[in-house]
């Protein structure tokens, strides 16, 4: 069986295709698909509106299926588009590589080996950097999004801006995407891992042309501020959503028990140390910075040396059910503070955004102290629960002796 052959059965088997989005690289992209056309015919070319030359040398491929269209509407875009047709010729899975000549298609066959060991996930070709001569920019946006994207998910990836991909288009068929441009790749990778979809990386090669011949249609203050605003919101989005509903699935009794028995008493930690760590955890939980409680609980955290989990587990005490709680007795602590008393306006009046608008001033310096107060009942309780549990294994442990 020929190279091509093997190849082919195996993007077949798989159900697996290419998609090239374009966007003027006339000079690069007939090179780019004959080096395609080695490992398989299963293309999908997306003209996201190019102006050049780019599909002139292209009017006597076969098999190639074309999408184009006379503006041009940003990456994400044609990717979107390019899903939308490989679903509809029956493929489960696609592969995005761009059409710059950056990434080499002899690395397909990482993607499909890993992809028959593990169904359904979605794969990254992380770029190998050694002796690369990766653009300043490109540099910094790549660590700028591994950063996000482990806030956002809590997962640790190496290149989540490399655009050679390997996506389970079928189980991200019904997802919905807000984004066009270069941040879709952003967003996809995070709505993929909030689907529980596994997101793994395969080493892949990478080549960038000297400076003058680069073509790069990435615009860095625009682009880049599309990116913050998309990562602003799914932050937003992970801390008031994922992330709470997430816990309360965990909060399970079996997982409950397990936490406070290995994660709290049998810790080697000191005793100040998780005392502290669930003070400052409950503090951020409720202190009135929603959105960004848990981001900056982690950095505290991590700034004063606690311990992580106790802090980040503690922290969700803000999960959904309880907001309500939280706010209303935010308000009542705030209305004594300030001498208003039990403030009889919370009478017949619906507790909402709007309300708290309205009584912002009052509701910040409550939470504030709510937060103080919860976080010193609940320093004391884990105090006395630990001097009567360590107490007792040390007495278990001397008359072993």
């Amino acid at each position: 069986m020929s190279s091509l052959a093997k190849y082919e059965k195996l993007f077949q088997q798989l159900k697996c295709c290419v998609i090239i989005p374009t966007y003027n690289n006339g000079t690069t992209l007939k090179l780019l698909i004959d080096k395609v056309r080695m490992y398989t015919s299963h293309i999908i070319l997306v003209n996201d509106g190019s102006t050049d030359e780019s599909l002139t040398s292209l009017q006597n491929q076969k098999e190639l299926v074309l999408i184009s269209y006379p503006a041009n509407k940003g990456k994400g875009y044609a990717i979107r588009q390019g899903f939308k047709k490989a679903l509809e010729l029956d493929y489960e899975y696609a592969i995005t590589i761009d059409s710059d000549l950056q990434h080499d298609p002899q690395d397909f066959i990482h993607f499909l080996e890993v992809l028959q060991k593990f169904p359904g996930c979605l794969i990254i070709g992380a770029r190998k950097m050694d002796g690369v001569d990766q653009p300043k920019k490109s540099r910094f946006a790549n660590k700028f999004s591994n950063f996000w994207f482990r806030v956002e998910t809590g997962l640790i990836l190496s290149d989540t801006q490399s655009g050679f991909r390997l996506y389970p288009i079928k189980l991200l068929e019904d997802t919905h995407f807000f984004s066009d441009k270069f941040e879709f790749e952003v967003e996809i990778l995070v709505r993929a891992a909030w689907k529980g979809i596994p997101v793994l990386s395969v080493p892949v090669n990478v080549y960038y042309p000297p400076e003058e011949q680069r073509i790069s249609h990435f615009r860095p203050f625009r682009d880049f501020s599309r990116i913050s605003i998309l990562n602003t919101i799914l932050v937003l989005i992970a801390f008031l959503y994922i992330k709470p509903f997430s816990f309360i699935k965990y909060l399970k009794p079996k997982n409950i028990r397990f936490f406070i028995r290995e994660k709290i008493l049998r810790t080697k930690d000191s005793t100040p140390k998780i005392v502290a760590s669930v003070m400052m955890g409950i503090f951020m939980g409720i202190v009135p910075i929603w959105g960004w409680q848990l981001v900056a609980a982690f950095s505290l955290a991590h700034i004063l040396r606690l311990n992580k989990v106790i802090v980040i587990v503690t922290a969700n005490i803000s999960i959904p059910p309880l907001i309500p709680f939280i706010f209303y007795f935010s308000y009542i602590t705030g209305g004594l503070i300030l001498g208003h008393g039990f403030d009889n306006s919370l009478k017949g009046n619906k507790i909402n955004f709007e309300f708290i608008g309205n009584n912002l001033f009052q509701y910040i310096t409550g939470g504030i102290a709510f937060a103080v107060i919860l976080a010193l009942v609940f320093g004391l309780i884990t105090f006395i629960l630990l001097s009567i549990f360590r107490k007792n294994v040390k007495l278990t442990k001397m008359v072993q002796n």
